[in-house]
């Protein structure tokens, strides 16, 4: 989705014969968006990449559904406090917000996934608020570390490999309409342009190491939010090269290059993700407004429109008190929210805000799961009340 690549060996015009040292073919698999219209890459296998035998799966993290309805209220929800499972991350992946476009969870692995799993559903982004670890994917090794956004492209066949005795905490946006950057950012060649709060060299692609064989022949699928086993009889890691434009990345979210204004700019400017009805933002470390009577402090405002999702990572998180790393709150479209009260005074003259979170903005409403309601700080809607 950023640029084309090529890795390893390919052959000199897409579909057209490529063999090994003793003239045995290799097999061209073509990954598509868009049907044929989209971004694709194509890679070359030395065994047959479409065969799969069904078989029984127990892997896979449950599919989010609606706790009971609430009434529209300002939200908190410590994740922080939550006993969330541990295991590989095909399975411990907790829902706890929802709408048709975008599924958003938290876990804890602790163990490298046993099989490799392909999302047939969404694009995945992760965000690492603790720990490090590998992606292992058809394509080559991505080392990813803390604070990472880490992209993993829908239908490619990979695993993640947490580091060992190291605590885990990730953020996860499963996104059902797919995820790109975004398209203001683009000039007519497709290069990023030069205003743009990152450039090609912000992306970490994958590191292509040729076949490699680990022993497991297991694929799991999601498709239409059920699991589904297969077993095949080869590696999947067969890929001798690949060239195309839709691959996996890392993008440190530090990378991301915030703007300042005369006065306060809206949450637009820190805009990182689009995805179908939503803006994933990125808040990094920054220099604040700098006209003489600036308000740095976010302003009240009335989103009529969209539901507002944020996750805190770290830092001073000036304009509300009662959370912390791994705190959610959710103000939802339908009434007024803002700063806490002194928060907004108290920002005048700050010349910078140390602040480290990650925000969506989506148009349909997001509906909590029970795992959410159940750890909802009851008190919060009430704490903006002078």
């Amino acid at each position: 989705m950023i640029e084309r690549l090529v890795r390893g060996e390919v052959p000199a015009k897409h579909h057209i014969t490529l063999r090994d040292g003793d003239g045995r073919l290799r097999w061209e698999e073509c990954i598509t968006r868009d049907g044929f219209d989209g971004a694709y890459t194509i890679a070359y296998h030395e065994e047959r990449p479409h065969e799969q035998r069904l078989a029984p799966t127990a892997h896979g993290w449950p599919v989010p559904v609606a706790a009971p309805e609430q009434p529209l209220a300002k939200r908190h929800y410590p994740s922080q406090t939550m006993s969330a499972p541990g295991g590989p991350q095909i399975d411990a992946r907790v829902p706890m917000m929802f709408n048709r476009d975008v599924v958003i969870a938290v876990s804890h692995p602790s163990e490298p996934d046993p099989v490799y799993f392909t999302n047939g559903d969404a694009d995945d982004l992760v965000f690492v608020a603790e720990g490090g670890g590998l992606l292992r994917t058809v394509l080559g090794d991505l080392r990813f570390e803390r604070h990472d956004y880490v992209y993993v492209p829908r239908g490619l066949q990979h695993r993640w490999i947490p580091d060992a005795d190291v605590p885990q905490t990730w953020l996860h946006f499963e996104c059902l309409g797919g995820m790109g950057l975004l398209k203001q950012w683009r000039n007519p060649t497709g290069q990023l342009t030069m205003d743009a709060p990152y450039c090609h060299r912000d992306f970490r692609p994958p590191e292509f190491v040729g076949p490699l064989d680990e022993g497991i022949r297991q694929l799991v699928v999601k498709r239409g939010g059920r699991f589904h086993g297969f077993s095949v009889k080869h590696s999947l890691l067969d890929v001798v090269g690949w060239d195309g434009a839709m691959w996996p990345f890392v993008f440190p979210i530090t990378n991301f290059q915030p703007r300042a204004g005369l006065v306060h700019l809206p949450p637009t400017w820190h805009g990182t993700f689009a995805t179908r009805g939503g803006l994933i933002c990125s808040f990094v470390p920054r220099v604040v407004d700098f006209h003489e009577d600036a308000i740095p402090c976010p302003y009240p405002h009335s989103s009529v429109d969209v539901d507002e999702f944020l996750y805190y990572v770290e830092g001073n998180f000036t304009s509300r008190r009662g959370v912390g790393p791994g705190s959610i709150s959710h103000h939802p479209a339908g009434i007024p929210h803002g700063p806490h009260p002194g928060a907004y005074e108290a920002s005048i003259g700050h010349p910078r805000t140390d602040e480290l979170a990650v925000m969506l903005d989506v148009f349909e409403p997001l509906v909590p799961t029970p795992a959410a309601l159940a750890i909802e700080d009851a008190a919060y809607h009430d704490s903006f009340i002078e």
